[in-house]
């Protein structure tokens, strides 16, 4: 009985370590390759390659000079990017992340340390691309004034109360706007910069379409960083203008002097082929 229970128990231990030969992982795991921020209007994302497939990939993150920290998300996953938005609280603070090649949930490893690697610096108030903004055209009555109306942007970023921030909360004084404008059937362009986002735009020919795009502008962030995304190309409707609206008063003077010049050759003309059919048709009785 005592032989019997002894090898039942040995029994028992070989099945384990068998199972357990069967879900370690000897020797190491591709590295992570082109790990990258992605990160439009605050929303972030670590994206990497190449897909796993006997292994998986861990994400630490930390600010500069702190230690590395991990979100339960990003731990031993299949896939190839993960979230960062709601970890980078400090929009001003500049980060590091590593992508670390580790074995799949369940299995173990052999080695002490595994393949990481890392990220290039990112602080995603430089660095976050902005979108492209929308607006509304606005013409005046008299046709002589065209205000743009910039919506702001939300961003990902939440407030206090679970409520999206918009781009203006959160740059604040630094944000500005850059429109370029045209005629529409010319492609030379204007450009003006504006602090605020109704823009009003005077310098401009009555009655002539023109087309506009806006930008966000960032003056304090480095120089290929400082615009957004260029908005939707939008063009303003001609519109029906009254007569002397249309021309100068030179020009209209101009115009009533050349028809009354043409008038008065014309009666002149008449009056003279008048004149010569009286006194021709006088000589002919003169003759009889």
């Amino acid at each position: 009985m005592k032989s019997s229970g002894l090898g039942t128990h040995w029994g028992f231990v070989c099945v384990w370590l068998l199972c357990f030969v069967n879900a370690s992982v000897s020797g190491s795991f591709p590295k992570a390759q082109n790990v990258t921020w992605v990160s439009l209007n605050f929303k972030t994302l670590l994206t990497w390659s190449p897909k796993p497939t006997n292994y998986s990939y861990t994400v630490e993150f930390s600010k500069l000079r702190e230690d590395n920290r991990r979100t339960r998300n990003c731990i031993r996953m299949t896939e190839t990017e993960c979230d960062l938005t709601a970890e980078l609280t400090e929009l001003n603070s500049t980060y590091g992340a590593d992508v670390l090649s580790e074995p799949l949930r369940g299995t173990f490893s052999d080695l002490i340390e595994f393949p990481r690697t890392a990220s290039a610096e990112f602080c995603p108030y430089q660095d976050t691309i902005i979108g492209s903004p929308t607006f509304k055209i606005e013409v005046s009555k008299d046709k002589r004034k065209i205000t743009l109306y910039i919506e702001d942007i939300p961003t990902a970023v939440l407030d206090a109360q679970k409520q999206k921030r918009t781009i203006q909360d959160i740059f604040k004084n630094d944000l500005q706007y850059k429109v370029t404008y045209n005629k529409a059937k010319s492609s030379g362009k204007k450009e003006k910069i504006s602090a605020s986002n109704q823009i009003e735009l005077t310098d401009l020919d009555k009655g002539v379409s023109y087309c506009f795009t806006v930008q966000v502008y960032i003056p304090s962030r480095s120089i290929n960083k400082r615009l957004g995304e260029e908005s939707q190309v939008q063009c303003s409707e001609v519109g029906d203008l009254p007569f002397l609206d249309d021309y100068s008063t030179a020009v209209i003077a101009g115009g009533i002097v050349f028809i009354i010049v043409i008038i008065s050759a014309v009666i002149a003309v008449i009056v003279i082929c008048c004149k010569r059919q009286r006194e021709a048709k006088n000589e002919g009785n003169a003759i009889l």
